[in-house]
């Protein structure tokens, strides 16, 4: 009587095969029926869209402000007088609740760019008031500078300066 015995090359059986085989079909099989769940929490197109507001600078005359809305947050876009810009640069840092040089805030110094969301409680501050001629939060009255760094009242942090870039010298893209 002859016994059989596996078919083996290397130390390798088919079995072994077969096993790696159906182990891989298994893992695609996995990842194809997970990968739904995945995918759904990638953001919405409407999401994505909001991700960055391109600003037209050309239209705001030195010593004004607008307003623009990125992600829902309202961003101020201020274009700085010298004065401003003077006022900004002589304070001294070391005594800020928050120090944050204004070289520090800002890219080209005559643009001010900040969401206006008061770092208390999330309050809009007023533009062109409070003493340090830059913003005032009338909830609970936090002053801001030129610079959007606090100076005065509860905030704990300056106003904060979104990521930004210049696209070209009359256009920023904000996100």
């Amino acid at each position: 009587m002859t016994t059989t015995t596996p078919v083996e090359e290397d130390g390798v059986k088919r079995r072994d095969f077969l096993y790696v085989a159906a182990g891989g079909l298994g893992a695609v099989g996995a990842a194809a029926a997970i990968w739904p769940f995945i995918s759904q929490m990638n953001p919405s197109a409407d999401v994505l869209a909001l991700s960055t507001t391109e600003v037209d600078l050309s239209g705001i005359e030195v010593g004004s402000e607008i307003t623009v809305v990125w992600q829902g947050k309202p961003v101020f876009v201020r274009h700085r007088t010298e004065e401003n810009i003077e006022a900004a640069r002589d304070v001294v840092v070391a005594d800020l609740p928050d120090p944050q040089t204004d070289a520090e805030r800002v890219i080209k110094p005559e643009w001010l760019i900040m969401v206006g969301v008061c770092t208390h409680l999330g309050c809009i501050p007023l533009k062109g008031q409070g003493d340090y001629g830059g913003w005032f939060c009338p909830c609970h009255g936090s002053q801001y500078d030129t610079s959007g760094r606090i100076r005065q009242g509860p905030a704990p942090k300056n106003l904060i300066v979104p990521p930004y870039e210049f696209l070209n010298d009359d256009t920023i893209k904000i996100g």
